[in-house]
Parts: C-alpha cells; sequence; structure tokens
C-alpha cells in the first residue's frame, strides 16, 4: 500500500489579508491626512494659548482673530508672576505636592485592591468587583457634597489631605491594573510560592516591577486628574495660600472684565509642567495602555 506524501496546501489565515490591508491603508493618503487633521484640532488650541499669553489686551479682543499677534508683550506674564498680587509660584508648588501625593496613595491603594480581586479567592470577589466597576457610572458631581461633608467632619478643610485622600480609592485604577495583573503568567508567582515568598513578597518583587507600564500610565492619569482638577479644591480650600494652581487662576479674571492674556498666561503657566512630564514618559503611558488586555 502507497501512502501519499504529498500534503495540502496550506491556507493563509483570515487575518493575514486584513493586516496587509490596513497597512495599505496605513501608508495611504488619506491616512496621513487624517492624522494631520486630528493633530491640528488637539495642537490649534494649545498654539492659540500661548501666543495669546503674549498678546496686549486690545490684541486679544480684536476682530477678526488673528492667530499671530501684532505686537509681543510679556505684561501677562509680569502680572501673574507679581508675588504680591498672585503668587502663582506657591499656588503651582501647593498644585504639585498635593498631585504627586494623590498619585501615590492611588497607586499603593489600587495596586493592593487589584491584586486581591485578580489573583485570591474569596466569597464574593467577583460581587465586590460589579460593584466597583458600577460606581464609574456615576457622575462625580454627586460625590461632591458627601465628601465635603466627610472632610468636615476630619477637620480636614483648607488642608493639604483633603485634595489628596478622596478620590484615592477610585474604581477605575482597581479596574485598570487588576486588568493588567490578570495578564501576568501564573506560573512566576507559583515558583516565587515554591521558593517560600508569600503574597506581600510576590506582590513587590514580583508583580509590581513586571507591572511598571501599567503603574506610570496610572500615575500619570492620577496626576493630571489632581493637578487639573478646579472644582473641589474651591469647595474645600478657603485660603489664598494654600489654593491649587487652577483655583488660584479663577481670580485672574477680574472682577468686571476677562483679561485675556492674563488667563491665558496662567493656562500656560499650567500646561508647561504637564507637557515636560509627559514628554518623558510617554513611552511607558503606550506602552501600558497597549499591553493592558481585557481580561475575565
Amino acid at each position: 500500500m502507497t501512502t501519499s506524501t504529498e500534503t495540502e496546501p496550506t491556507r493563509a489565515k483570515p487575518t493575514t489579508g486584513r493586516r496587509r490591508a490596513y497597512r495599505r491603508d496605513r501608508n495611504g493618503p488619506a491616512f496621513w491626512v487624517g492624522l494631520v487633521i486630528l493633530s491640528l484640532i488637539f495642537v490649534v488650541p494649545i498654539l492659540w494659548m500661548f501666543l495669546t499669553s503674549f498678546r496686549t489686551q486690545v490684541d486679544a479682543r480684536r476682530i477678526p482673530i488673528t492667530l499671530i499677534p501684532d505686537e509681543i508683550t510679556f505684561r501677562a506674564f509680569e502680572i501673574i508672576f507679581n508675588e504680591a498680587q498672585n503668587p502663582v509660584l506657591l499656588w503651582a508648588f501647593n498644585s504639585l505636592v498635593a498631585a504627586v501625593l494623590h498619585s501615590l496613595l492611588v497607586l499603593a491603594i489600587s495596586a493592593m485592591a487589584a491584586y486581591a480581586l485578580a489573583r485570591m479567592q474569596f466569597r464574593g470577589r467577583n460581587l465586590i468587583f460589579v460593584v466597583l466597576i458600577a460606581t464609574m457610572f456615576i457622575p462625580g458631581f454627586v460625590f461632591l457634597m458627601p465628601n465635603y461633608l466627610l472632610m468636615d467632619r476630619l477637620y480636614w478643610l483648607d488642608t493639604i489631605f483633603a485634595l489628596v485622600v478622596p478620590g484615592a480609592a477610585g474604581a477605575f485604577g482597581v479596574f485598570f491594573l487588576r486588568q493588567f495583573f490578570l495578564s501576568i503568567p501564573r506560573e512566576l508567582e507559583e515558583t516565587a510560592l515554591i521558593d517560600g515568598a508569600n503574597t506581600w513578597t510576590i506582590l513587590t518583587r514580583i508583580v509590581l516591577p513586571i507591572s511598571r507600564p501599567a503603574l506610570v500610565t496610572l500615575g500619570i492619569l492620577a496626576f493630571l486628574g489632581n493637578w487639573n482638577d478646579f472644582v473641589w479644591p474651591i469647595f474645600v480650600l478657603f485660603s489664598p495660600e494654600r489654593m491649587t494652581l487652577p483655583a488660584g487662576l479663577s481670580s485672574l479674571r477680574g472682577a468686571f472684565a476677562v483679561d485675556y492674556p492674563v488667563v491665558m498666561a496662567g493656562a500656560t503657566v499650567a500646561a508647561i509642567p504637564v507637557l515636560i512630564l509627559y514628554a518623558f514618559v510617554q513611552r511607558y503611558v503606550i506602552e501600558g495602555v497597549a499591553t493592558s488586555g481585557i481580561k475575565g
């Protein structure tokens, strides 16, 4: 009996054609035109803010609007950096301290809670996770009054604790890190258990170092959320010297007329640290988002 040595020709995977079509589309002119338009949508407002901070008051109110100022002046920056009237540097320092402490607290709480929900087996784990996710659909303004009353009972009003603690146990951070922890192979943790490591050692020595991109991403998001927060600091801070930058900049608008160059100069000062920070950590942010798969 003879056996046939002929093999059936291999069939290309269905996704191969899709990938090639995607690569062709990505290299086409329509793709790059779309990227340019999308980039302009984000860049033009930032450029307008920066250039307006160097305009005169008359030039900022002129119609029709022009992108390039007729006369470049540093009057707006001289006003906002006048320490006697507008302690912008002090507000920026307050925002920096609050945002850094808040980010560290978010990472600590989210990492421990996420690891427990991802790896530990206990009764009601899935129910807790579902309830946690459900809180993400509640508008943030609903928590303003309960959090204010809690800060009042704890005597934390007009203190840095009111800026750091609320929101540190947010559902998004727990969800984000849990999904990343689920993508880590269990074999690494099982090997550590055989070597005698406990749960805390596994979390701090194995899981967290591997999860650096996700941790950096979550830390940046928490930092930006706290740095840009405007409503909550106005609620809980009363002393001008304890204001954060977004809340303090609201006083630059004036009582009767808005000085647009001054407001834009303040916004530029608030945006520059964030842009510098993102320039250094964008690689980790992209990697963290790309590797955080959605798993059950």
